[in-house]
């Protein structure tokens, strides 16, 4: 489910946030700067009355189509929602591919990215970035019977299962694990139940969002990582004043409970702190 954009929590590299920063819906020509170099980004989207939002539409539960066809729901879409809502704006949501949607940031199609970005040091030194609204960890996930796996350090000769193109792979190599290729959590899942593996890791939002389809009493979280995965909107540089006004209402959102209810719903937790 979460994608393995993020670098590998831990082992491989600081965990990644994606923070947002939403760019203008500017009254300045598409592409030129305005005048002066000053940051119009949050007029520009109050004088507009919109929020222009980049997301996938094609991930689910952060960003899809109820019913494959119906309307465009999600975590992050409520999330960017309840955000515009404190704006005073309304969210004008642009599907897009995600190999696509940061160039069509760059490119001032939307003003601010809603798709799980966690961030990079690349990402970094182009964007700007919201406090985080996501949080989560890497998980083992075993049997609800096995005892035997409680810390990465006891999946060393134990089997995993792991897709071969994902940082999780890696996480299992390391840890002393020998690992048999799947195409995804499903598979793995499926092989762990029949026993022909003892554990999978993945991220921790996968396995909420499992529990949350379909509670399934047969597996467990046998241990998860000290260090944490943080996602968030991704702005374009120059768009401080927008930034701002996004994470006084992220603030807002999570001490009036909106941004737990939202989890909630979702996950069945509270991920967002």
């Amino acid at each position: 489910m979460k994608r393995t954009r993020i670098s590998l929590i831990g082992l491989i590299a600081a965990a990644g946030l994606a923070l947002a920063g939403c760019g203008s819906a500017s009254t300045t020509p598409a592409g030129s700067a305005p005048a002066g170099g000053a940051d119009t980004s949050l007029s520009d989207v109050k004088n507009a009355g919109v929020l222009k939002v980049g997301t996938e539409g094609t991930y689910k539960p952060f960003t899809f189509h109820a019913n494959g066809n119906g309307e465009l729901t999600g975590y992050d879409v409520e999330i960017i929602t309840a955000v515009a809502g404190k704006l005073g704006v309304k969210p004008a949501f642009q599907e897009t591919q995600f190999d696509a949607i940061f160039a069509g940031l760059e490119a001032k199609r939307f003003d601010v990215v809603a798709n799980q970005v966690s961030i990079t040091d690349e990402r970094k030194a182009k964007y700007e970035f919201s406090t985080p609204y996501t949080v989560s960890t890497g998980v083992i996930v075993t049997k609800s019977d096995n005892s035997s796996i409680t810390s990465f350090d006891g999946l060393k000769g134990k089997t995993t299962a792991q897709s071969l193109t994902s940082n999780w792979y890696k996480l299992a190599q390391q840890s002393g694990a020998n690992v048999q290729s799947v195409e995804g959590w499903a598979q793995a899942i499926t092989l762990l139940k029949q026993g022909r593996v003892d554990a999978t890791i993945n991220d921790k939002l996968t396995y909420l969002d499992q529990q949350k389809t379909a509670k399934d009493d047969g597996i467990k979280i046998a241990a998860e990582t000290t260090d944490k995965s943080l996602s968030a909107f991704a702005f374009r540089k120059g768009s401080s004043s927008l930034t701002e006004a996004v994470n006084k209402a992220l603030s807002e959102l999570q001490a009036d409970g909106t941004l737990t209810k939202i989890s909630q719903k979702y996950f069945d937790a509270d991920v967002t702190k």
